[in-house]
Parts: structure tokens; C-alpha cells; sequence
């Protein structure tokens, strides 16, 4: 029988905070990393880009919080913070019944990042990214979208903001989750698989791989160009950049104001890695307290064995898009022409990792496993049977984990407390939970082969 009570105090399964205590600022990582990340460097002069190299790509706003290292803090406007109140505080969840079945001394928390229509956290800079084109008077944005949850919600958020939006759809996605294209149709968003031929990119990459399923690469090329060709539009991304992670902070504020008023602490927190939007929000306020001495909890990252920028990549500067015409950045990298396999993990398909939390890697501050797609999908299963929720397939590469690290639990009786972020909800990918099922998943991993002739492509730069 588990412990339900921690210090008298008995843990609800949900824990809500009030709309009052919605986090007023975003929490920067780099003000306390000891070791920066490496600049993004301008690839026609691979100098480091300036504001005026950033200024036509992204709205002004982002771009000054993209650049900036030092600023420890940024005060959430109150017109997105009214947004929010819409949706958030996210729920902090006792997962009970799974540790029940795990047999495990663990404690298992998650934060529910699935409960609006976008089905994940990616609405948290949606719509801080709406809002700040908006206010610099934008005609409307680009962006891509894998498995369509980033697509999803800067739908919703530019329709809020009376904005145009056009989404480039990763191609295999776009087949994959029909409904997805539904749901961002309704928020008045037009979307394009990717790669097309509306972009010369996108013809330039399909006259070299005609039967290409596409990947996140191939629809930032196309995103990108769609943008800076388009009078006053500009070009949003839902992952990856400094400024994403610093919006998404407030899972991780959240998460710990929460667990302070349960008199709890992690030991273990988990977030599923691609890019590193959801990962990076959940730990950054934990890194903090773990850079400062005042804790020292595991940060781990989760990725797909298909697609393992941490694990088996290599940490280098790398164009963030297939067509390289982005700014390079310094990251761990399986090579911007690196196409995954078409697996259903469909937001972790990226060839890059987040430059901060490469740092964090490199620096040992960080950990990070790589997990097979039909291993993710069983702890799905058991996850959705247990505590009710049908998990992302991105989500459940964190389950995965914790479920791995209460089970470690059981054997040595330590009573750990684990959190671990559900990003989001799956039910868009029946057609992934139905291949599991049907006993039709099939585990798909680059060879080493196939990685060094992608990492044969890196540019030549040292740093």
C-alpha cells in the first residue's frame, strides 16, 4: 500500500492552483548557465547574427528575448496572461493507480500540459508569439508543424489575435493525422504538406527525393521562405529556440509552486525531448535550484531511438532547417539532411536539439536515454488503463522512463518522487495506437551508416 500523506498533508489526485497564482514572468535559463550557449551564426558571413540579421525572420519582441543571456526574468504581458486564464493552471496529477499496478515506493506526479483544444503545451508560446506579432502590426506568420499539436495552437492563437497563418504540415504527418488538418482549418489556418511545391525549397528537395515523407527540416525551409518572401510576415517556431524554452518556463514554475505547497520535491523530473520546447520548460526552474545548490534533482531527457540527436548525435553547429537557409546553431545534431523514419513520435522527428539544452548535455547537467516506439506504446497502454488518459505518443517516451525509473524503485525500496511532463494528449494518433495493438508497430533506428553519412554533411566549422 503506498503512502498517501506526505508530511499530514494528503496529496489529491488533482492539484490546481488558482488563476491568481498563473506565474507574471518566464524564467531565463542562460542567466544562470555557467556555460552559455554558443551563438547562432548568420550563414552567409558565419559571424554571430545580430538583431538586425534576426529582425526579418521574427517579430521584434522574440527577437530581443531570443538574443538576450543575461536577463534572468521577463514579465508575461498581461494580455496573455489573460489568455491563459482560459486554460491554465495546468493540473499537477498523483498517478496513483500506476504506481499501484508498478508495485513501486515511488511517487509518480505529472504535469497535464493536454487540457486545451491544441492538446499540448505548445499553446503556452503560441500564443506569447500571436501576441507579439500582433502588436508589431504583422500582416501574418509561417511556421511547420510535425504531429500538428504546434500547428494546432498557433492556429488557435493567431485566430484569437485576428491574424493569417499558414502552416507547412511534415508530409507523413499530414497522411497520419487527417484530423489534425481539420482542426486547424477551423481556426482559419491554411496548410500545405510538406515538402511542396509551392516554395523553391520545397520543389528543390522533392526534385532530389520525389517520394520523400518529409520531415520538420524540410517544413522550416519552406516556412521560413514563405515568410521573408511575403510582405510584413514572419516566421514562428514552436520549438528549439531560446525563446521558445523561455515561454514554456511556466510549466516548470507551475510544477514547483505546486509541489512546494504539497511539501514535495522531485528527485527525478522527465520531459520527452525533440526539440526541446516541453523538456526545457519543465526543468527550467529545477536546473535553477540545481545550478545554485540548493538541490540536486536528475533532469532527463527522453527521445525516440528513431531519431537520437542526444544519444547518438553529435554537438556541433548544424543549419536548424533542411534547406539551409536558417541560422546555424550550435547543438547536438544527426545533420540537417538527416529524414527520420516514419514513425508516430511525429513532434520529436527533428534532426537538432534546443542549444541550451545541448549545453546542459554537454556539461553534464543533463541526462539523456533514447527509447524504442513499440516500448513507448506499451507504457501508453498500461498509463491510459491506469490513470485514464490516452498520452501523446511524444508524452509517452516520459512515461516510458518513469515508469522504467519506478520500477528501478521497487527493486532497491528507494522512495523517490518522480515527475514527469504529459505534454499532451493522443487521441489524433489512433492510427499509431491501432498499428500497437494490431501487433504492426515495427522498431525502426538509423544505422550507424546512415548517421555518418548524415553527419558527412556538417558544415565545416569549428567551435
Amino acid at each position: 500500500m503506498n503512502n498517501f500523506y506526505i508530511n499530514t498533508k494528503k496529496v489529491p489526485h488533482r492539484y490546481y492552483l488558482t488563476e491568481e497564482q498563473i506565474p507574471t514572468q518566464f524564467y531565463n535559463m542562460r542567466a544562470d548557465m555557467k556555460n552559455k550557449p554558443e551563438p547562432h551564426l548568420n550563414p552567409a558571413t558565419m559571424k554571430p547574427v545580430t538583431r538586425e540579421d534576426l529582425l526579418p525572420v521574427f517579430p521584434e519582441g522574440l527577437v530581443d528575448q531570443e538574443l538576450d543571456d543575461e536577463t534572468p526574468y521577463f514579465d508575461i504581458p498581461d494580455e496573455v496572461r489573460e489568455v491563459y486564464k482560459m486554460y491554465r493552471p495546468s493540473p499537477l496529477i498523483r498517478a496513483y493507480h500506476l504506481e499501484q499496478v508498478l508495485d513501486t515506493p515511488a511517487k509518480i506526479y505529472f504535469k497535464f500540459e493536454g487540457n486545451n483544444t491544441s492538446g499540448s503545451h505548445k499553446l503556452n508560446s503560441a500564443i506569447v508569439q500571436a501576441y507579439y506579432a500582433k502588436k508589431q502590426g504583422l500582416a501574418g506568420l509561417t511556421t511547420e508543424t510535425g504531429a500538428g499539436q504546434w500547428g494546432t495552437a498557433l492556429a488557435e492563437a493567431c485566430s484569437y489575435f485576428g491574424l493569417p497563418l499558414t502552416v507547412y504540415m511534415v508530409k507523413i504527418s499530414y497522411e497520419q493525422k487527417p484530423f489534425r488538418k481539420s482542426v486547424i482549418k477551423t481556426f482559419g489556418a491554411g496548410i500545405v504538406p510538406s515538402p511542396s511545391d509551392t516554395t523553391a525549397i520545397g520543389r528543390l528537395i522533392l526534385e532530389k527525393n520525389p517520394g520523400t515523407t518529409g520531415s520538420l527540416g524540410c517544413a522550416i525551409s519552406e516556412a521560413v521562405e514563405k515568410a521573408v518572401s511575403t510582405k510584413d510576415y514572419r516566421y514562428s517556431l514552436g520549438s528549439c529556440l531560446n525563446y521558445v524554452l523561455l515561454h514554456q518556463s511556466i510549466i516548470g514554475i507551475e510544477s514547483k509552486i505546486a509541489m512546494e505547497e504539497m511539501d514535495e520535491y522531485p528527485d527525478i523530473v522527465i520531459g520527452c525531448a525533440g526539440g526541446g520546447s516541453n523538456l526545457g520548460g519543465l526543468i527550467s526552474v529545477f536546473f535553477k535550484d540545481k545550478i545554485n545548490g540548493i538541490a540536486n534533482p536528475r533532469l532527463i531527457a527522453v527521445e525516440p531511438a528513431s531519431c537520437p540527436s542526444f544519444t547518438r548525435g553529435r554537438f556541433a553547429y548544424d543549419f536548424c532547417d533542411t534547406g539551409r537557409i536558417t541560422p546555424l546553431a550550435k547543438m547536438y545534431t544527426l545533420g540537417s539532411q538527416f529524414i527520420p523514419s516514419p514513425d508516430h513520435a511525429g513532434g520529436l522527428r527533428y534532426h537538432g536539439m534546443s542549444p541550451i539544452l545541448s549545453q546542459l548535455y554537454h556539461d553534464g547537467l543533463l541526462e539523456a536515454v533514447a527509447v524504442n516506439q513499440i516500448d513507448v506504446f506499451s507504457a501508453a497502454q498500461l498509463f491510459a488503463k491506469t490513470e485514464t488518459i490516452l498520452p501523446a505518443p511524444e508524452s509517452a517516451h516520459a512515461i516510458r522512463t518513469a515508469i522504467d525509473e519506478a520500477l528501478i524503485c521497487k527493486e532497491t525500496g528507494e522512495k523517490k518522487t518522480i515527475l514527469f511532463g504529459l505534454s499532451g494528449t493522443g487521441y489524433f494518433d489512433m492510427k499509431a495506437y491501432d498499428a500497437y495493438l494490431q501487433n504492426k508497430m515495427v522498431n525502426t533506428n538509423p544505422s550507424d551508416e546512415e548517421l555518418q553519412k548524415s553527419f558527412a554533411d556538417l558544415p565545416s566549422i569549428l567551435a
